[in-house]
């Protein structure tokens, strides 16, 4: 009788601790809800220039406590937008990376305000041998007679970005160069003049610099008599001194004259009984 009553409790606590796990469930789902929204996010790859359409768009539930700023979550307030930046898939649509209301779909869309594009004709040489692509960045180079009339190279602007290679806008999906026959770089009235000049008094080259490397690079240029020029002497050590040996002069010893000798004289030789003396004449 004990044992059945035992079992009958324990099933009992079983059953409510089951329905305490699905109404706490129910309770978190319902509070999980109440705490989102949605977002518009690209449901393709969208390339700059392009105009947005609905079937470009899908919706997903997103924190509200987590809204990117910028974001939308009405389809509507995005038709024909035209992206001023790549989006790509799953990533959320934001105003930032769109062109103003009533921009219409083309490269003079993604101009950022107070630029300007302008087009270099290039070659596989010129063109980094086709591995430029719209949003890469590039110094320019030229090649031109300075004052004097000698040869001489020198960088004349840095990170200028690429906004289309060729006719074409948006960065092609295959990662194999190509080589084209114009570029077109955003830059500002003032570069767009420096440009403009340095292809008429000389020869344009473009280098390829890293998207993320922002440091500029301060140079003189190169003539060409630094091309081959020596190699500087290495640096000459001086060595200590020779200890300088003090020489001490001896007044000369002046020869004390010899005296005369004198003649002999005649000598008398006088005995007087026991003493004996000598006498000279």
């Amino acid at each position: 009788m004990k044992s059945k009553r035992a079992i009958i409790m324990l099933a009992l606590s079983v059953l409510l601790g089951i329905a305490a796990v699905l109404l706490a469930a129910r309770w978190m789902g319902q509070q999980a809800a109440s705490d989102k929204t949605t977002v518009l996010v690209a449901s393709r790859d969208m390339e700059l220039g392009q105009a947005i359409t609905p079937t470009m768009l899908e919706s997903v539930p997103w924190p509200k406590g987590a809204v990117p700023t910028g974001a939308f979550d009405d389809p509507k307030k995005l038709e024909g937008r035209v992206v001023r930046v790549s989006i790509f898939k799953g990533e959320p649509v934001l105003a930032p990376k769109l062109a103003p209301e009533g921009t219409k779909a083309g490269l003079d869309s993604v101009i950022k305000a107070g630029h300007r594009a302008i087009t270099v004709k290039v070659n596989e040489v010129v063109g980094v041998a086709g591995f430029l692509a719209p949003g890469s960045y590039v110094d320019l180079l030229v090649n031109f007679r300075d004052e004097k009339d000698k040869p001489m190279s020198r960088v004349v602007l840095e990170r200028i970005m690429v906004l289309a290679i060729a006719q074409e806008a948006q960065r092609p999906d295959e990662t194999k160069p190509r080589v084209v026959n114009a570029v077109t770089l955003e830059v500002t009235p003032e570069q767009a003049e420096k440009i403009d000049l340095a292809r008429n008094i000389g020869t344009l080259s473009l280098i390829l610099r890293n998207q993320v490397d922002t440091q500029d690079g301060a140079t003189t240029g190169v003539h060409q008599q630094d091309l081959f020029a020596a190699p500087a002497p290495p640096p000459v050590v001086a060595s200590a001194p020779a200890p300088v040996k003090k020489v001490v002069r001896r007044a000369p010893v002046k020869p004390v004259p010899a005296k005369p000798v004198e003649e002999p004289k005649d000598r008398v030789e006088v005995i007087r009984g026991l003493q004996k003396a000598t006498a000279d004449f």
